[in-house]
This record gives structure tokens, C-alpha cells and sequence, in this order.
């Protein structure tokens, strides 16, 4: 799945807009359109190709979500240079006052989930025209994975937004937002679908060719993080009584039981900037789910690169290993404190400059410069400076990042299943912390809060903590995230506060973009407090 874009623009003359007919209409037999496209089993795949194509591209343009996450939370802070706007600053304080000019910050975004929906909907709107003789076993697959990724982008969507339209067929309709709760029902019935139809290949019997595609193991890990964050954020005991706590579990003990995953036994080689020497590679046994991305992005249509990476990197200078970026989001000092000194996360998590000895000169263009930068996903370059994405053929080291996002580990499946009361809780809980400190291991009880904290050490970096948090009620994630402490923007002091009722005031949700809710004729309401 590392070359979804090899059909791209034929999906692109097939995904029109369905015209009306008259008696002068005849069928284009030269052109793939809607109507003769969707035949054959391979046009369902071509289709289904541009679905994942979708899925890779949403986070090209605007803020990456992985990164936002981290922004918002208390894990890091807004950078970027000290002579930008003010965009990321207003995403840290939850205050549209912060950057009055960047009120449709997250525009690209909104349109790029919306384009890959529109994908989703038009292979699953057309299932039926495709004749399916001798290949009846594929269209249960083909459908279930497109329905897994409409499902991740709106869970996306919903808990970045809250109020978003909610579309299942392709349309052009200036739509109202929907309720959360019809939401979630969407995204539940899709990765019910999913989970109940997608094949039991375990990890070890999966081709390497499928690597990237959604599997019966990912669609169940994702309903128990639906599930946690559902119940949690909106007080609820079960997924919009479609799904139990008992039955969410049971689906994250499949995963364990039968997935055939397992830990890798140094958390380090997971990351391939904090273990140069013994990286284990994508798709190993920890992955259930990961986005792919490749060099070969250019600027002439291809963009299967990840473009969000270099957020990450060190603000504007290279420092072997770790290859120059634009220093998006500088770490909290409190996050680097928050380890035990033997925990090997906190090394492998993050760059400290000062205890790595690294000779950064440039701090003096990085605004909220902490001295820590992420680690896990960051551009590497070789001893001589050299981006490793451009010298295997990326065009540029801005687009041609190659590191995949690794949406859902095994990690997550057994915390997941701890906190959801497991009988092999306190297994699953010791069976992480034994990775991390060794024989330094000390048991801890398994309960909630450990669980909470344990999940920041473990997935810090990773696009996890602000959910978690909100999932804990919005009072007690303002508490966790407000705060008036002391950065650098060029190199000089500057006081950095976040209040607790920007959080509370928003409800932990962002800014719709403005020019949406212009373009809408005022449909799109904009959240409380932006």
C-alpha cells in the first residue's frame, strides 16, 4: 500500500458528481464516469485504492492532527519561528484572540476529510453496480475497509470538532451539522461492519503486500478507543447503545487472544530516530494499524509523503541524527520531568538538547523553545547533514518524509483492555511498564489513574494524551493543561499562559473554519468560545 497513488487520476475522472438523465443521454463508453465505471471487481479495487489515497492526504495542508493533538494537550507547546503568526499559539491558549488572522487555520483540513468521505461514499454508494460473480468474497473486504476509514476520519473529525455534518452518500448539499450521537452511530456501525466481516488473518500469516490495509484486528481496537473516548467525553456507559463496555472489551480481547501481536522488546527500536542501529521497521509485530507514507511525493500530483513531519524537526538546523524542521511543537519541560529516570520512554520519546550535548545554535529563531523537541517522529539526516528522504529520492526533505504514522500499537490494545476491566488487567498493565524500566521494574496497582499516566509516558508524542484527557471530563483536562510558566521566543524569557476557562469555555473542542461557516451562508455554527 505504499503506492496508492498509482490509481489516483483515473479515481479522479470517476468520482463525478451524478448528472441527470434525459432521452438525448447516452452512455460514454470511452471515458470512465460514474455510471460505467463501477463494473468489475478491479474498478472496486481502483476505487478502494483512492480511498486509502484519501485517507494518507488528509493531513497534508493545514494542521496534521497528530500534531495538534500534542499541541493541545500538555505534552507540548505551539512553536514554529519566532517571526510567524500566531496560529499554533492560539491553538495551545484555545484563544481566537491570540491570532485574529487565523480564523480558518484548520480550512485545509476541513476540506481534504471531507474529499476523502466523498471517496469513502462513492465506492460504498456503487457496491451494488459492480458485478461480483467468482469474487463474492471480496465485496464484504472491499466495503469494510472503506467503511473503517470513513469511520477514522469522522472519529477524527467529531472529537476535533464535535458539530460536523455527517454525510453517507456523496452530495454537494449544503448540510446542516449533525448531532454527535449520529455521528458516533455512523462511525459504530461502520467498524461493527468492519470487525464482523473482515477475514481473521493474524499478524504473522499477513502478505506483505496487504501491509497498510485495514484489518478484523484494527477495526476492533478502534471500537474500544471509540468506546473510551464516546463514554467518557459525553458520559455515557455504553457507544450509542450499540456497543457495551463488556462487548467493547471482548473486542480488544480478540485482539489480544488471536492477533497474533505482541511487544517489541525494546521500546526504542520502534522509533527509527532513537535507534539508528536496531530500528525493527514498519509493519512489525506492535503495528495494528499504521498510514503509509513514502519519498515519492513531488509537485506534480504525487503526495504519498509525510508532509506533518517535519513539524517535529529542529527549528531550522540539522544536528545529526536529527534532520532540520520547523520546531512546531517544542516540548513541556513537564513532560521530559514526568519520566522516572530509568524509564527508557523518555529518552527514546524526546530530544534534550542539553543531555545529548547537541551544538543547536539556531534557538534563536524558535518561539516557545523549551530545549526538548519530539523524538518518535522527526526527519533524520546522516553524518554529514544530508536529509535520509531526499538521498532516497525525495524530491524535497519538506515532502518527501517517509516515516509511517502508526495510529493504533499493541500497547494501546492492553492498555485499552486493562482499563476496561480485563481479568488479566494487571498483566497487561505490567506486561508495558516491564518494557519500559527492565530489571528496574517496579509493580504498580492497576487502577484508573495509573492507567491515565501510564498511557502519557507510553504514547507521549503519539497523537494520544489530549483525548485521553478530554475523556476524563473537561474540568479535569483544563486542570492538567492550564498553566503560567516560562519559555524562549528568540532567545528571551517570556511568560507562557494557558487558562483553565479557555479550555472549559471551548469544551476542549477547536475553531471551525471560518471561511466554512461563510461559505455555508451561516448553515455551520461556529463552537462555543471561538
Amino acid at each position: 500500500m505504499k503506492k496508492l497513488r498509482i490509481y489516483i487520476l483515473l479515481l479522479v475522472l470517476v468520482s463525478l458528481a451524478a448528472c441527470s438523465k434525459s432521452f438525448l443521454d447516452t452512455e460514454d463508453v470511452t471515458t470512465a464516469t460514474e455510471q460505467n465505471f463501477y463494473k468489475t471487481p478491479n474498478d472496486a479495487f481502483k476505487a478502494l485504492v483512492g480511498v486509502y489515497d484519501g485517507l494518507q492526504t488528509v493531513w497534508n495542508g493545514g494542521v496534521s492532527l497528530p500534531i495538534a493533538s500534542e499541541i493541545l494537550s500538555d505534552n507540548a507547546f505551539g512553536g514554529t519561528g519566532n517571526s510567524d503568526g500566531f496560529g499554533y499559539q492560539m491553538i495551545d491558549e484555545f484563544d481566537k484572540l491570540r491570532s485574529p488572522s487565523d480564523q480558518s487555520l484548520y480550512g485545509d483540513n476541513w476540506s481534504a476529510y471531507y474529499k476523502a468521505i466523498y471517496r469513502a461514499n462513492m465506492l460504498l454508494t456503487h457496491l451494488d453496480q459492480v458485478d461480483w460473480k467468482g469474487s463474492e468474497n471480496l465485496r464484504p473486504v472491499y466495503e469494510s475497509e472503506a467503511r473503517f476509514i470513513r469511520a477514522y476520519l469522522y472519529f477524527d473529525m467529531v472529537r476535533l470538532w464535535g458539530n460536523i455534518p455527517l454525510l453517507s452518500k456523496p452530495t454537494t448539499d449544503n448540510v446542516p451539522q449533525a448531532s454527535p450521537d449520529s455521528v458516533y452511530k455512523l462511525i459504530t456501525d461502520d467498524l461493527v461492519f468492519a470487525a464482523n466481516n473482515l477475514p481473521a488473518v493474524n499478524y504473522p500469516g499477513q502478505p506483505v503486500a496487504t501491509h497498510g490495509r485495514v484489518t478484523k484486528w484494527a477495526a476492533e481496537s478502534l471500537i474500544g478507543r471509540v468506546y473510551l473516548y464516546y463514554t467518557g467525553y459525553y458520559g455515557k456507559t455504553d457507544l450509542v447503545g450499540a456497543v457495551s463496555k463488556q462487548q467493547a472489551l471482548a473486542y480488544l480481547e480478540n485482539v489480544i487472544t488471536n492477533g497474533g501481536f505482541g511487544l517489541v522488546e525494546k521500546f526504542a527500536s520502534l522509533w527509527p530516530a532513537a535507534s539508528l542501529d536496531d530500528y525493527v521497521g514498519e509493519d512489525n509485530k506492535e503495528t495494528v494499524f499504521a498510514i503509509k507514507y513514502t519519498y515519492t511525493s513531488d509537485y506534480n500530483g504525487n503526495a504519498d509523503g509525510n508532509y506533518w513531519l517535519v513539524m517535529n524537526g529542529l527549528r531550522g538546523q540539522s544536528v545529526f541524527p536529527y534532520g532540520m524542521g520547523w520546531g512546531g511543537s517544542p516540548v513541556n519541560a513537564r513532560l521530559w520531568n514526568a519520566y522516572a529516570a530509568n524509564d527508557t520512554r523518555r529518552k527514546a520519546t524526546m530530544i534534550s538538547i542539553a543531555d545529548e550535548g547537541l551544538a543547536f545554535t539556531n534557538s534563536k529563531d524558535q518561539r516557545e523553545y523549551t530545549g526538548y523537541y519530539m523524538k518518535k517522529y522527526t526527519p533524520l539526516v546522516d553524518a554529514a547533514g544530508n536529509s535520509l528522504a531526499v538521498k532516497m529520492g525525495g524530491t524535497n526533505f519538506m515532502i518527501g518524509q517517509y516515516q509511517d504514522y502508526v495510529s493504533i500499537r499493541y500497547a494501546d490494545v492492553l492498555l485499552m483492555a486493562a482499563e476496561l476491566g480485563s481479568p488479566n488487567a494487571q498483566q497487561y498493565f505490567d506486561n508495558v511498564r516491564k518494557r519500559a524500566f527492565g530489571d528496574g521494574f517496579v509493580q504498580l496497582p492497576v487502577n484508573q489513574a495509573n492507567i491515565i499516566n501510564e498511557r502519557r509516558l507510553e504514547f507521549a508524542g503519539e497523537g494520544i494524551r489530549y483525548w485521553d484527557l478530554l475523556r476524563q471530563g473537561i474540568a479535569a483536562a483544563a486542570a492538567a493543561i492550564a498553566e503560567t510558566t516560562t519559555v524562549k521566543n528568540g532567545d528571551v524569557n517570556t511568560t507562557k499562559t494557558i487558562q483553565a476557562g479557555k479550555i472549559t469555555e471551548t469544551k476542549g473542542l477547536s475553531q471551525i473554519p471560518y471561511s466554512q461557516v461563510t461559505l455555508s451562508n451561516g448553515v455551520l455554527k461556529q463552537n462555543a468560545g471561538w
